[in-house]
């Protein structure tokens, strides 16, 4: 593992997946001998260990909003750490009403625990997290680590947040889940990479087909909450920064669209290392 990485755990945008597609978005950041997960979307663990990260060595984790594909699998992930050895206290920022799915999530899983606290000898599983609830302009102090948090844009959704880490002159920025934002432009200025969400817009009418819907909802929603790859270009490029990762791709599994589809998108705005983002893709801060 890099000392200073970003690993995109899993790229796709949306909670469903298909043969060929690829896992809902989790991202793994390594700073200042930090482990911290950003979102928990379904498959995370696997990618974690996939990484060749233990559960148990997880030192924060961040939710950037409560859309499924980004918390979907935080309790079963948390239930396996703790089967896995966890016993210590992992500190968890997200939005408000992610406590409540927590103590759901307990709940449903009550028969289970309460056996393994009895039968096994291990601790109270409730007592192994502690929530924060973010607040755009809060920074938030890891160890070495600092976090800024901004509120992104991303309708009908309110708390919902892009996430900037620096530490010892590295810094990487994570767009979240969000339209274009002229206030990204600053909020990722200089960073070593930006992992931006992407949309291909061409894309957009064949995916509604395939879900199906009746009416024209999923549509408007893609199309006021998220971002053309080519707008992520342009805030990366205006940024300054180093590297252009793009994630949370929409569409990510229409075989009609390639990788040289995204690249062609982004081309005119951009100029600098592009990574379209695979499921494992790991990214190095480079000096």
């Amino acid at each position: 593992m890099g000392q200073n990485c970003v690993t995109l755990l899993g790229v796709k945008g949306g909670p469903a997946i298909r043969p060929e597609s690829s896992m809902p978005t989790s991202i793994l950041v390594e700073m200042a001998g930090k482990t911290i997960l950003v979102d928990a979307g379904l498959g995370c663990s696997t990618g974690l260990v996939r990484a060749g990260v233990a559960l148990t060595d997880l030192d924060a984790i961040f939710i950037t909003h409560l859309h499924s594909d980004h918390y979907l699998e935080l309790g079963p992930l948390l239930h396996t750490a703790w089967t896995a050895g966890l016993d210590r206290t992992i500190p968890i920022y997200g939005p408000t009403g992610l406590p409540v799915y927590w103590a759901c999530f307990l709940a449903a899983m009550e028969f289970d625990i309460s056996l393994r606290i009895m039968d096994e000898g291990r601790p109270d599983l409730s007592g192994l997290v502690e929530f924060t609830t973010l607040q755009a302009g809060e920074n938030v102090t890891l160890d070495g680590i600092e976090v800024s948090v901004m509120k992104n844009v991303h309708p009908p959704i309110a708390e919902s947040y892009a996430l900037r880490f620096d530490a010892a002159g590295r810094s990487a920025t994570l767009s979240g889940d969000t339209v274009a934002m002229e206030e990204m432009i600053e909020f990722a200025r200089g960073s070593d990479i930006l992992v931006h969400e992407a949309m291909l817009e061409a894309g957009i009418d064949a995916l509604c087909a395939r879900v199906g819907n009746t009416d024209d909802r999923l549509r408007t929603h893609l199309m006021r909450s998220h971002t053309p790859a080519a707008e992520a270009g342009r805030i990366a490029t205006e940024a300054g920064v180093a590297q252009l990762a793009l994630n949370h791709l929409v569409p990510n599994d229409d075989p009609d669209f390639s990788e040289e589809d995204w690249r062609a998108e982004v081309a005119p705005a951009w100029f600098g290392p592009l990574f379209i983002g695979r499921d494992g893709m790991r990214i190095d801060l480079a000096d």
